[in-house]
């Protein structure tokens, strides 16, 4: 492939490489003016040298080519990861290749492809990024830079992507209430019949004495409960009006709050069921990921000038018959 006939390839010189012209171009011109053959010699090994630096560049550029990009939980004013699969047609060869992501009001750190695994053809990248706010996002390209092997010129390959990701609400640190409804308990359900220890976690609220796991507590310095098999933990519902909500900052922070409940409750091994309540219909969320995207995408539905005072620390997450709601 000829350079002045690929549009996606950008070259640049860097300042090694202009310095490297310098010293070439003024070899060249001694050489001329004096008609030493030494020169000449030393003029013609620098050029070579040159040209292949450029050739074997070019040839890292060669055969990389995008399979698909994953954009996994990625949360706001959190670094999230973005998982991106890139296609080797020469697993073997020595890439040395900078990866860059161009991304709509984000940041995106880049990456490295370093080539010469000859059982490769497919190859995982993580790259870290980070958004300012919810919702969707566009990756408008992705850019292979190259200055290898001696860095005289950097090579940039550009891919044209266009492709939305999804920032989900930042997680706001979100505990559950001390206390449950009156003949409620907040520990976990064991399941009739699976009564064998698995093992132990942290004491939580509810949690019934017998169940004290000594050792660990003693051993850790605070307490600690057997866990057992076959334990379903509670689940936890969650519930938004969005007609009671108007655009702005309240708003962003509930939607936080309900960001780090469902966080919570995924560490805790519960699951998640969310209600939306809008004036046009009533959607519901299954799971701590399908709820997590509903909430990146909902907007409030209520006056900016409303004369209800609303209260900005959230509802309150409170477990009932086996499960949560939200108030």
């Amino acid at each position: 492939m000829f350079l002045w006939k690929d549009k996606r390839l950008r070259l640049n010189l860097t300042r090694l490489g202009i310095q490297y012209l310098v010293a070439l171009f003024l070899v060249g011109a001694f050489s001329v003016n004096t008609g030493n053959n030494l020169l000449y010699v030393i003029f013609s090994m620098m050029l070579g040298l040159f040209l292949v630096s450029g050739w074997v560049s070019r040839a890292a550029l060669r055969g990389v080519s995008l399979a698909s990009l994953e954009e996994g939980n990625l949360f706001a004013r959190v670094r999230g990861g973005l998982r991106l699969r890139l296609k080797d047609t020469a697993p073997s060869r020595m890439r040395a290749l900078e990866v860059y992501l161009d991304m709509e009001d984000g940041r995106v750190e880049p990456g490295f492809l370093a080539g010469g695994d000859p059982a490769g053809g497919e190859t995982l990248l993580v790259l870290h990024a980070r958004c300012e706010k919810r919702g969707w996002m566009k990756i408008h390209s992705l850019e292979l830079r190259t200055s290898y092997p001696f860095g005289f010129v950097e090579k940039a390959y550009r891919f044209a992507l266009d492709q939305p990701v999804l920032v989900l609400p930042h997680p706001r640190t979100n505990l559950l209430p001390p206390r449950a409804p009156k003949g409620e308990m907040l520990h976990a359900i064991p399941v009739a019949g699976d009564s064998s220890p698995e093992g132990s976690r942290p004491h939580r609220q509810g949690d019934a004495p017998s169940r004290v796991h000594w050792k660990r507590t003693a051993q850790r310095g605070l307490p600690w409960v057997r866990t057992f098999e076959g334990e379903q933990p509670e689940g936890l519902h969650l519930r938004l009006e969005l007609k009671d909500w108007a655009p702005g900052r309240p708003f962003e922070r509930e939607l936080e709050r309900l960001s780090g409940a469902i966080l919570q409750a995924r560490l805790q091994k519960r699951d998640v069921t969310l209600e939306i309540f809008s004036d046009k219909a009533r959607r519901e969320a299954f799971g701590h990921t399908a709820c997590w995207r509903a909430l990146a995408v909902c907007e409030p539905e209520g006056a900016v000038n409303s004369n209800r005072v609303l209260d900005t620390s959230g509802s309150l997450a409170i477990p009932v018959h086996g499960g949560t709601h939200a108030f």
